[in-house]
């Protein structure tokens, strides 16, 4: 469903009134960063497309956008589930040691005893921290937890996470 350049930042919820606002959850830390858009891309059940935008606002915690073209409620109403979606170069920078799920998503997982383990697949939320999903052609998949203990180093230029696993997690 997403295209690889390309980063989710809100994803349509259904129309907002009568003249082709729509309603945008967004999926950012970030919500500020829609008040001065003027363009994004809007992608999802075949589509993708750069839509101008004419104006956002806030209204109960939801983000409400007016694209050019769409004018009335049935056509933003079947923008339903579509996300909206910027280029990985206009992602806000965030402070040294913290990361995009993008960036991490394939980072290939080195344990400072064992070596090469495998595949970072997925990142899980869990509240206290991210739990980080490897997958492993020798130990399946492998559930590390995203602390500062386990996670000693990053390195996004050459594709690598170097971890200290905590005793019991493989054995």
């Amino acid at each position: 469903m997403y295209d690889e350049d390309l980063v989710s930042i809100g994803v349509i919820r259904g129309a907002y009134g009568l003249r082709g606002e729509v309603r945008v959850a967004p999926l950012t830390d970030f919500p500020e960063r829609f008040d001065k858009m003027e363009k994004v891309f809007v992608v999802g059940s075949g589509v993708r497309a750069l839509m101008n935008v004419e104006n956002t606002r806030t209204a109960n915690q939801t983000i409400l956008f007016k694209f050019q073209g769409i004018d009335s409620r049935e056509t933003a109403e079947g923008m339903r589930g579509q996300h909206l979606m910027i280029p990985e170069n206009e992602v806000y920078p965030l402070p040294e040691g913290s990361y995009y799920h993008f960036q991490l998503k394939g980072l290939r997982v080195y344990d400072q005893e064992r070596g090469y383990l495998g595949i970072l697949q997925d990142i899980l939320e869990t509240g206290a921290n991210d739990v980080y999903s490897i997958k492993s052609e020798e130990y399946g998949e492998i559930l590390i937890p995203a602390i500062k203990e386990v996670v000693l180093r990053v390195d996004l230029e050459k594709g690598e996470m170097q971890i200290k696993l905590l005793p019991g997690l493989l054995d």
